[in-house]
């Protein structure tokens, strides 16, 4: 089953250069080199210095049903400072696939 995590973050005022430089140099690499099961990863921003994260696993069910149990790795925490608010994150099981 594909499971998808979604990590979207705000940069606090002025930072929003910076909050894609942390994701793209250092929480992504990081995350890739301690996880099995990545399929892919994307990133992309929106206005008001927002920075969004997918990433797409292969993993069991209960990987979506049971975050607390950390069965899939996350992006660590951004340094101090660096945020307006703390990261929105969500988890999606695969239903459909379109070409």
């Amino acid at each position: 089953m594909t499971v998808a995590l979604m990590w979207e973050a705000r940069a606090a005022e002025g930072r929003g250069e910076a909050l894609l430089e942390w994701v793209v140099e250092h929480a992504l690499p990081e995350l890739t080199a301690s996880a099995a099961g990545l399929e892919r990863a994307e990133v992309f921003t929106a206005p008001e210095d927002r920075v969004l994260v997918i990433t797409w696993w292969s993993a069991a069910p209960e990987a979506v049903q049971e975050p607390e149990r950390r069965l899939l790795p996350e992006l660590p925490e951004p340094p101090p400072g660096l945020l307006h608010r703390e990261p929105h994150r969500w988890r999606f099981r695969r239903v459909e696939s379109y070409p």
